[in-house]
């Protein structure tokens, strides 16, 4: 089976999503699939995840892109040709691979905008530019034992993200239980069923029958409460308000359909990630996932057992988004 591409959006900043791609690569690794993380957030937060200072410098130095996913799309940008013929990607770990991130794509912004409309008049160029991030991935997917591809985007309903949900397969929404994720869902619905309906109105007018394109199928697969507050084992009222409003405010906006009667409201629900605040830190430091923090980065006595719950906790979590991409999980 092809290697589903799945992105994790939500219109609202801050709700821990580039935390949870970099989790989840980890534990598909773990489970045995080969993992390509695409950072495609202009903020490249992702690639900092994954690599130590010094090791960043060496990709981004002045003026120099040609490792980063900018540097795959630049000739196209330029207008100096197409894609590049093999994309660079980082090899973090016997099964998991980095897309860089780079500041520099949000020049790529101006030209996805304008040559979206262009499509409707079947330039050629036009589908190019549209489909670069899907053809990038793609060929990185020939190119390497690659299982799942899991896509990190930046928040906000503008042309990059238009054009990285055009290339996915799938789409997971990671949020708190507040009233900014809540108007986050409202935001990003319509914005994604206009997306899907006018990639299928452009679909048919490209001109260069020899160009592959995405099917543009950003299938909501369902969303992941984050950084869940607790109090005596009890979501706190503040948290218990919203988490209750979501099931509701989802089914309306992300799936245009209203919950029926008898219906089970919390099934779009994938997971609950705990914080975890005291191994975070410590996580981030060792550019390690939480559970697979040792004694010697600082996660001693009592912490293990936290270490061990996040385990549990993020596993269940990959099962079961990978049972909603029809991914089979070796090491399940």
């Amino acid at each position: 089976m092809d290697a589903p591409i799945i992105a994790f959006f939500n219109n609202k900043g801050g709700v821990g999503k580039t935390s949870l791609v970099f989790h989840l690569s980890w534990m598909y690794a773990d489970l045995g699939l080969g993992v390509l993380a695409a950072d495609l957030d202009p903020q490249a937060n992702l690639t900092a995840a994954f690599l130590e200072d010094e090791r960043l410098e060496e990709f981004w130095p002045d003026g120099e892109h040609s490792n980063t996913v900018y540097g795959s799309i630049e000739p196209l940008l330029r207008g100096t040709g197409d894609i590049v013929e093999k994309p660079y990607v980082e090899r973090i770990d016997e099964r998991i691979y980095l897309l860089l991130g780079d500041l520099a794509l949000s020049r790529f912004e101006d030209e996805l905008s304008s040559q979206w409309p262009q499509c409707l008049d079947k330039k050629e160029r036009a589908f190019r530019v549209i489909s670069a991030f899907w053809r990038v991935i793609e060929r990185i997917k020939c190119e390497h034992n690659i299982d799942i591809v899991l896509v990190d985007l930046g928040p906000n309903l503008g042309a990059i993200n238009r054009a990285i949900l055009v290339a996915s397969d799938y789409l997971a929404i990671p949020l708190v239980p507040d009233l900014f994720s809540l108007q986050g869902l409202k935001n990003l619905g319509p914005s994604i069923m206009d997306w899907r309906a006018g990639w299928a109105d452009r679909l048919d007018r490209n001109p260069a029958k020899d160009l592959s394109l995405p099917a543009g199928r950003m299938d909501p697969i369902g969303y992941v409460i984050m950084q869940h507050a607790e109090k005596l084992g009890r979501p706190v009222k503040a948290y218990e308000r919203w988490a209750e409003r979501i099931p509701v405010v989802y089914s309306e906006e992300i799936l245009g359909k209203k919950l029926e009667t008898g219906v089970e409201s919390s099934k779009n629900q994938m997971g609950l990630i705990r914080h975890y605040r005291s191994l975070m830190p410590m996580a981030q430091e060792a550019h390690k996932p939480i559970f697979h923090l040792r004694p010697a980065d600082g996660a001693i006595g009592s912490l293990q057992n936290a270490v061990r719950d996040a385990k549990d906790n993020f596993k269940q979590l990959a099962v079961e988004i990978a049972r909603r991409c029809n991914i089979a999980v070796p090491n399940n």
